[in-house]
């Protein structure tokens, strides 16, 4: 949240509002298609993998008239997540108010040397982040893209076999039920995570990720009471060298878990750094979950080939910095189906790679482009070292940087920044980060001494 907030500040100083702010699903439009139409059918799509992505891809297919298969490895299982969601995902997705466990209304971001920033202080009345469960969210998520149309395998797809021609199918191979089985579909959705089968059997290359650990603890009544409506995010070497750890409130109990991308074979080292830091804060909590998944880094090289797409942590749409994955999970998957089903003119047409890069790569790029490339810009500056952490935690107490960064994280836009504000703010940020340099080498130097 911290590094988004800097993210959407400097990305405000030359960029426009390109987004309502509660924006709505619109009509999709026809156009005009070379494809052959598909007489007596349908064209047959399958989705792999049921979390927001998956779910959301499918839900926008089946709805638009494609034939839809989504496949679901295990639905009463998720990934581990943090479950923060920005406010706009609530009305943009139509999710029901009761799959949120907590209304966060503060947010406090804690440095290396434990400096405490609060971190929304200019929120309005009605806002909030909402904090939910993965396993509530992508359940609502698959039954509602049943209730569309979409058909709902349980089963381990294990095996994509791809076309020996530009009419031929794609044949999905899985097992369900301790069976082997197999169906012939026209286009494939791999949304099946940051260790995509999908993305193998297309090479679409590889990328770097982070490791991400997870406790959820159980507090007793009056320590869960501080964290109410209180979430928070824990910087420095102790908890992570790259990344960031986190206390974030659920229903009965508080996730607790950090992330790495250069130390991964140290991850529980470093959950043991943020469970010393919150010690007095959870003590006498009972560990209900232990969590790992990996979280990819930037995109792939590849996110389309042929009649195959990837969305979500399968295509790497996870931000550098925050980590956030959920909306732009749901936001791709929602974009590549509304894309495929354009294409085909509601399901009667063939579609190719020309359509899935026009109608789904390309929007996506050009909308959220810019966002990836100065979060891993922002990545190197800040989080690189402990006073670059202190310098961002610093930059993060200014009321303009949390006005404009909460505005821009919690309806997915960017705002028009006023352009003395930013001025001085990015000299502001400059001195800060000397500053902190500074300090940090005087302190070194008197650790040495001492």
């Amino acid at each position: 949240m911290a590094s988004q907030s800097l993210h959407h500040h400097f990305a405000s100083l030359r960029l426009r509002t390109r987004q309502p702010r509660n924006p709505s699903p619109r009509p999709l439009t026809v156009a005009a298609s070379k494809n052959p139409p598909l007489p007596g059918r349908k064209l047959r799509a399958a989705v792999i993998g049921g979390g927001p992505a998956g779910s959301s891809a499918a839900e926008s297919l089946a709805s638009g008239g494609v034939e839809t298969f989504l496949f679901e490895r295990s639905p009463s299982s998720a990934k581990p997540c943090g479950g923060a969601i920005p406010l706009c995902m609530l009305d943009e997705f139509d999710l029901p108010h009761s799959l949120v466990d907590r209304h966060v209304t503060e947010m406090r971001v804690i440095s290396p040397s434990n400096i405490t920033v609060d971190f929304g202080k200019t929120l309005r009345p009605h806002e909030f982040i909402a904090m939910l469960r993965r396993e509530v969210l992508d359940s609502f998520l698959r039954s509602r893209a049943e209730s569309r149309g979409a058909e709902l395998i349980t089963g381990l797809v294990t095996d994509l076999e791809l076309p020996r021609s530009s009419s031929s199918p794609y044949v999905v191979h899985y097992t369900s039920g301790g069976s082997k089985r197999s169906l012939a579909v026209d286009v494939v959705v791999g949304a099946d995570g940051a260790n995509s089968r999908v993305a193998k059997s297309i090479g679409a290359g590889e990328y770097s990720y982070a490791i991400a650990f997870q406790e959820r603890i159980r507090l007793p009544d009056e320590k869960m009471k501080y964290y109410e409506n209180l979430a928070e995010m824990y910087l420095g070497d102790d908890v992570s060298p790259d990344f960031y750890a986190w206390v974030f409130p659920k229903c009965d109990h508080v996730a607790v878990g950090t992330g790495t991308v250069r130390s991964k074979r140290e991850i529980k080292a470093y959950q043991r750094g943020i469970r010393e830091r919150v010690r007095p804060k959870i003590e006498g909590g009972q560990v209900i979950k232990v969590e790992a998944h990996p979280i990819p880094e930037h995109p792939r090289p590849v996110r389309v080939r042929g009649r195959v797409a990837l969305v979500g942590d399968a295509a790497g749409y996870v931000t550098k910095c925050s980590g956030e994955g959920i909306y732009f999970a749901a936001k791709s998957g929602r974009m590549c189906g509304e894309g495929i089903v354009k294409a085909s003119e509601g399901g009667a047409r063939m579609v190719g790679e020309e359509d899935l890069r026009r109608e789904y790569l390309r929007q996506w790029d050009d909308r959220y482009v810019s966002t990836y490339r100065v979060l891993d810009l922002l990545e190197k500056v800040f989080y690189g070292s402990n006073w670059g952490r202190e310098a961002m935690v610093e930059l993060c107490g200014g009321e303009y940087v949390q006005r404009v960064s909460l505005e821009s994280y919690m309806y997915k836009r960017l705002v028009e920044g006023d352009r003395w504000e930013g001025v001085k703010m990015a000299a502001s940020t400059v001195a800060t980060l000397v500053r902190c340099k500074i300090m940090s080498g005087e302190m070194g130097r008197l650790k040495a001494i001492a």
